[in-house]
């Protein structure tokens, strides 16, 4: 995909930047990363940089990055509708409901079928009720529950409603289930990987995540950071 070159008074006006966040970066790393080779490149002091939806450290794909008078914008890009890709991995469970944390149980998948996969999903489209996993960066108590869930603390989460739009499986790989999920602001798909193996009464983890859309926004359209440094002023040509 072609884009122009950018110019300061770019960044200072307000530009919506679309990524392709790296695999174990986090989100807020993407985006301090990309305030910095703005600031270098356009020899800017101070500009305002935020991201739109947290990405977790193992999922990669499209990250929202606002800056300038376009930051106004991030409550409006996170509440659109996201689509994901990535796989479930059938018959074991971790804490964190993905591979941040360790496999602590095991679960028989011998009596799973092609069809019970497929059907399984029904049971997750239109209005659900789904509880966050307690490793993530939501607050009770003025805490993050992951800082509660890493010393070992029981905490409560309350469930909250989603909406699932659309929900494709592929068990070709089986134990592996590839899927493609289109939902609502909120959705952990983490949460659901762990939901979806109790349906067929085993566990299962996910294993890897991709997000591909937001609301109009495509992955397609996206810079990884070699390609976003391509089309930034050079110090030499700028003396702002």
């Amino acid at each position: 995909m072609n884009h122009k070159h950018f110019t300061p008074e770019d960044f200072k006006t307000g530009q919506i930047l679309l990524f392709d966040k790296p695999l174990h970066w986090t989100s807020f790393q993407l985006a301090n990363k990309v305030r910095w080779l703005i600031r270098k490149s356009c020899g800017i002091k101070k500009i305002k940089v935020g991201h739109a939806g947290t990405l977790d450290p193992l999922a990669t794909g499209l990250l929202i990055i606002c800056t300038g008078k376009f930051t106004k914008r991030i409550p409006e890009l996170q509440g659109q509708e996201k689509e994901y890709t990535g796989t479930f991995t059938l018959g074991s469970t971790t804490p964190s409901y993905d591979l941040e944390t360790e496999i602590d149980q095991n679960y028989p998948i011998d009596h799973v079928s092609e069809a019970d996969v497929q059907r399984a999903t029904q049971k997750f489209m239109g209005e659900i009720e789904q509880i966050p996993p307690v490793f993530s960066a939501l607050k009770k108590d003025g805490k993050r529950l992951y800082e509660y869930a890493r010393k070992g603390e029981e905490v409560k989460v309350q469930p909250r409603k989603v909406k699932i739009d659309n929900f494709e499986v592929n068990a070709k790989n089986f134990p592996l289930v590839d899927f493609r999920v289109v939902c609502s602001k909120g959705t952990y798909i983490r949460s659901l990987a762990h939901d979806f193996g109790l349906q067929l009464n085993s566990g299962a983890h996910l294993s890897a995540l991709r997000r591909t859309r937001i609301g109009e926004y495509s992955l397609e359209k996206s810079f990884d950071l070699e390609s976003f440094q391509k089309l930034l002023p050079s110090q030499e040509n700028n003396s702002a």
